[in-house]
């Protein structure tokens, strides 16, 4: 089968040798994603940074034929405990019931970057 990369034009560039999203089959991964607009611009606390992040996430899964209700799995990667809630809260706007299953663990990321995410989708072939 073949891959195919796919991206956003509404998400930032890539910062680095990696596809926002990648398409084999009907499985569709969404590279981690975080806060940033499409212009580079963090935007500010974790509950922002939560949506803005998954806004990416879906806009570039999107470009490869998925949507929300496609997604079957999210990890989303913060660097504070204390910041959960807030991204628990943001989190619980972008999806419906039955939500995908979710990994949430806790890491180091550059200087402002407070919360990444990325997703796993299937879509039908």
């Amino acid at each position: 089968m073949a891959r195919i990369a796919a991206k956003s034009d509404r998400t930032p560039a890539p910062a680095g040798p990696y596809s926002p999203s990648v398409r084999i089959g009907s499985l569709v991964a969404g590279s981690g994603q975080v806060g940033t607009d499409a212009d580079g611009v963090l935007l500010s606390g974790v509950a922002a940074q939560t949506r803005q992040a998954l806004t990416n996430v879906l806009e570039n899964l999107a470009a490869n034929g998925a949507c929300a209700d496609d997604v079957i799995s999210v990890r989303v990667f913060l660097t504070d405990p204390s910041h959960f809630a807030a991204m628990n809260q943001a989190y619980a706007t972008m999806f419906t019931e039955p939500y995908p299953t979710r990994t949430t663990v806790f890491v180091g990321l550059p200087e402002g970057m407070l919360v990444e995410i990325d997703a796993l989708a299937v879509v039908d072939v």
